[in-house]
């Protein structure tokens, strides 16, 4: 393909780097773990399913002998696992946090914690994460990055800063997708004016796949029963789809190459497949004053609050 072909031959060298990827033992986050662990970087996979990341583990090292990746158990819709993630954390720095893990077109489910599962995965899981993990990230030796991947759906989303989880609403799988993705972005932007704010140094930069073919297509079938549904997701991935590793390019590049600033978006340069590039966003991903009152809600759910007096000045 041709954006595996365009990034392959310009990845940095990322030799004494450390990158830590949430849901990395599939699909985009594998992906991007191979590719980073291939051009040197540390790599701290993360997952949820022991079984599964050890084997993509092991498979990524009998790939390429010399790459240094090693598996951390992670369950981002619990915040108790979240919080022993961190405290766990066995490294003394972070160079690269990708915030990866997400999931999509679910039935109504809770967290362990009660939050509406995609937002409570894909947004608050994350933004604890990253909020406990910012002294590790201040501790790099250059100025760290965190990537959000995001989605193209977050223009279908809606943010209801009243009924985040759904206990109002009639719930819909795909708009509350596109809330989670939303937030994503309203994150990324937010943590950045944050940042700034605060005289530090970090790149908050989000990115999105387009149509990469993985999993996440599927797994709304399955917990539904729909065998209709999950073979829609099949054919779909067969016609449409890029492949995972040209999915991940967008999220590689915001997270290794140099002329990245911070709340950039970066995904396929026609949107849904091709080559990384800057893309844009919808008008709702732009509002600050969203941003900032999702940022307060998302510090009351999880409780955490960010100290940014551990960044670099």
């Amino acid at each position: 393909m041709a954006s595996e072909k365009w990034t392959a031959v310009r990845l940095p060298d990322q030799k004494g780097k450390t990158v830590v990827i949430t849901g990395a033992n599939s699909g985009l986050g594998r992906a991007a773990a191979e590719k980073l662990a291939e051009a040197g970087a540390h790599v701290v996979l993360t997952a949820r399913d022991e079984e599964k990341g050890t084997a993509a583990v092991r498979d990524i090292t009998e790939r390429f002998p010399e790459a240094k990746v090693e598996l951390e158990l992670l369950d981002l819709a619990d915040l108790a696992s979240v919080r022993e993630f961190a405290a766990r954390y066995p490294h003394d720095h972070i160079d690269v946090l990708m915030n990866n893990a997400g999931v999509m077109d679910l039935p109504l489910r809770r967290t362990a914690d009660g939050f509406e599962m995609q937002f409570g995965t894909n947004h608050l899981g994350h933004f604890a994460l990253t909020g406990l993990l910012l002294p590790k990230l201040g501790a790099a030796s250059g100025v760290p990055r965190v990537v959000t991947v995001s989605s193209g759906m977050h223009r279908a989303g809606g943010l209801d800063l009243d009924d985040l989880n759904w206990e109002r609403r009639s719930y819909n799988s795909w708009r509350a997708y596109g809330q989670s993705k939303l937030a994503n972005l309203l994150f990324t932007s937010e943590l950045h004016r944050r940042v700034q704010q605060a005289g530090g140094e970090l790149l908050s930069v989000a990115a999105h796949p387009g149509y990469a073919g993985t999993n996440l297509q599927l797994v709304g079938g399955q917990m539904r029963g729909s065998v209709v549904r999950e073979t829609v997701g099949r054919v779909a991935n067969r016609l449409f789809s890029q492949s995972p590793l040209a999915g991940a390019w967008p999220q590689i590049y915001a997270a290794v190459m140099p002329r990245v600033s911070g709340d950039e978006y970066y995904g396929p340069r026609n949107g849904r497949t091709g080559p990384p590039a800057r893309n844009s966003r919808s008008e709702a991903a732009r509002d600050e004053e969203s941003a900032r009152r999702l940022w307060e809600l998302s510090e009351e759910l999880t409780g955490v609050t960010y100290d940014f007096t551990s960044l670099k000045p």
